[in-house]
């Protein structure tokens, strides 16, 4: 409730228990809540396990104060770059929450994989994100999450 009073995001691991962040979502409508790495259990190796919860997760969409961060999602895959195994799940949390709800984030020091390739992934590979939608998911949406307002020529001139 104090959270909710004072316009604070929280951001949760929830894997375990995603059902009841749509409970909280429902009796906090003011909250903003964000499941970190879509859901995806802690040291989940593969595709198939890492998106064992992935129809709990897309039932919290319906909740539009309920966000998802694609943080890290290079790591669950087995399959070389451009990682395949993740497009599909990708896609489906992106047709469920849109690019306002759904935020790019890597956690680099467990990755597989460069950098860069954590970051094409998104920005070259997924053909389905392209444009403004790119661009929300790829740091927009989470600064207009979380309050930050994003420099502009237009916010620098009402300065």
């Amino acid at each position: 409730p104090v959270a909710e009073r004072l316009g604070i995001p929280v951001s949760l691991q929830a894997s375990a228990f995603l059902p009841r962040v749509g409970d909280i979502a429902e009796r906090h409508p003011g909250l903003r809540l964000s499941v970190d790495h879509l859901g995806v259990p802690r040291a989940t190796v593969g595709a198939e396990g890492a998106y064992r919860h992935l129809d709990q997760l897309i039932a919290l969409a319906k909740y539009p104060n309920v966000a998802v961060k694609a943080t890290g999602q290079a790591g669950y895959a087995t399959d070389a770059y451009p990682f395949p195994s993740i497009h599909d799940a990708l896609h489906r949390v992106f047709d469920a929450f849109g690019p306002r709800r759904m935020f790019w984030g890597t956690d680099i020091t467990r990755m597989h994989c460069t950098w860069r390739q954590c970051v094409t992934v998104f920005t070259e590979e997924l053909r389905w994100l392209q444009g403004a939608d790119l661009a929300l998911v790829m740091g927009r949406a989470w600064c207009d999450w979380i309050g930050w307002e994003v420099g502009t020529a237009e916010a620098a001139e009402r300065a």
